[in-house]
């Protein structure tokens, strides 16, 4: 055997390797942090639950999931109390007595207010990519677009800014670390892609690099136009009867 065989046989195996991890890894990874969420939830949740309502008691064999489940019950049905009449006024009791502690009430206060911005339907945080140059003039970094809303910060910086906006830019490989900084409007440059796609952008460090729209429609375009071709091409190529 040659060692042009040898060398092209080692390439095929090495691409047959790589092609397998990138197939596999993100399977394992994603398998591997739900599995550890799961465990760390029945780990908080299943010392709580009553033995006779527990399946691990009776059961040779531990159910996982069980204590997620429970949660998922419990937070659904504390939801459903606090909608109503009487559960306001006990929420509402409660966060009263929560204002009048000095330290907790900054940390309830604060992780409601971002709970509340996350889930909300209404939330128009991180719903724009944008560019700006940073650190310096001609180097441009991706931000996400945070609130347009009118604030303090806004009023204060009018004379000093032309229409300042909060924009957070997000670090590489970790995009929910970064800075919260605000810029003249006129130096964000607004970008089509979703959040979705800049998010792996900075994660990826730049590798993995999102499909652009007149792109892909140019795609599907030459999609259907070579489809009716092939048929056309099929259908004279019957026999006519």
């Amino acid at each position: 055997m040659s060692d042009s065989h040898k060398t092209s046989g080692m390439t095929r195996l090495r691409n047959y390797f790589l092609t397998g991890f990138i197939v596999c890894a993100p399977l394992a990874i994603t398998l591997y942090i739900a599995w550890s969420f799961i465990g760390w939830v029945d780990s908080w949740v299943k010392p709580y639950i009553p033995a006779r309502y527990n399946p691990d008691t009776y059961l040779p064999f531990p159910v996982p999931g069980f204590g997620l489940i429970v949660a998922l019950f419990l937070i659904t049905l504390i939801g459903f109390l606090a909608a109503n009449f009487i559960g306001r006024a006990i929420v509402s009791q409660g966060e009263y007595l929560l204002g009048r502690m000095p330290l907790v009430r900054s940390l309830y206060g604060g992780l409601k207010q971002i709970f509340e911005t996350v889930l909300s339907n209404k939330a128009d945080m991180f719903n724009k990519v944008a560019v700006i140059e940073y650190p310096r003039r001609g180097v441009w970094a991706i931000v996400f677009i945070a609130s347009e809303k009118k604030n303090e910060i806004n009023e204060r910086l009018d004379g000093k800014a032309d229409d300042p906006i909060a924009v957070f830019m997000p670090s590489t490989p970790n995009p929910t670390t970064g800075f919260l900084m605000y810029v003249p409007r006129a130096d964000v440059v607004e970008l089509s892609m979703s959040v979705e796609d800049a998010a792996k952008l900075v994660i990826s460090a730049g590798l993995v690099a999102p499909e652009r729209a007149d792109e892909a429609e140019e795609a599907n375009g030459m999609a259907t136009t070579v489809q009716p071709a092939r048929r056309s091409r099929t259908a004279s190529s019957l026999p006519k009867r």
